[in-house]
């Protein structure tokens, strides 16, 4: 192999979803293989979770549902959102202006030519949706997810 093509394999692995320095040192307390993630999850709900995809907007069910209870994670079950912080963005995706305590992580997003705040859940990495400065008071912030994301539990 010469160094080129050396150069470039790395950056190509490097900058590829659940590959690369990233995802090995991320130490996320639930991990499964490839393998069984596709197995527990849909299509859509693979390329969303584990690729950092996008539902497409007024698809989700939970984007107009606001049922008193918790969003949990569907990769996980780790409870994300509250319905009390659930709101009506007007964007498509269900939206919250805020999360529960230690629920989520976050990381910079430089995809599509643009920066955004990425979210995924704390404990299994699944990728949420990301974050923007256009919420409501009192945080100011719009959490706007993936509805194959969330799996919603009554209270």
């Amino acid at each position: 192999m010469n160094r080129r093509t050396f150069l470039t394999t790395t950056a190509t692995c490097l900058t590829l979803p659940g590959f690369g320095i990233a995802a090995a040192l991320d130490g996320f307390e639930i991990t499964r293989t490839d393998a069984e993630w596709r197995a527990m999850l849909t299509p859509l709900e693979y390329q969303v979770m584990r690729q950092e995809g996008t539902e497409r907007a007024f698809t989700s069910p939970l984007d107009k549902f606001y049922d008193a209870g918790m969003y949990h994670c569907r990769g996980c079950d780790l409870p994300l959102y509250a319905s009390d912080h659930k709101y009506d963005s007007g964007t498509g995706w269900p939206s919250f202006w805020q999360a529960q305590d230690d629920a989520i992580g976050t990381r910079i997003d430089r995809k599509f030519f643009m920066v955004r705040t990425e979210c995924h859940c704390r404990r299994c990495g699944s990728h949420l949706g990301h974050i923007f400065d256009d919420g409501p008071q009192p945080t100011g912030k719009r959490h706007c997810i993936n509805g194959v994301s969330l799996v919603f539990r009554a209270a």
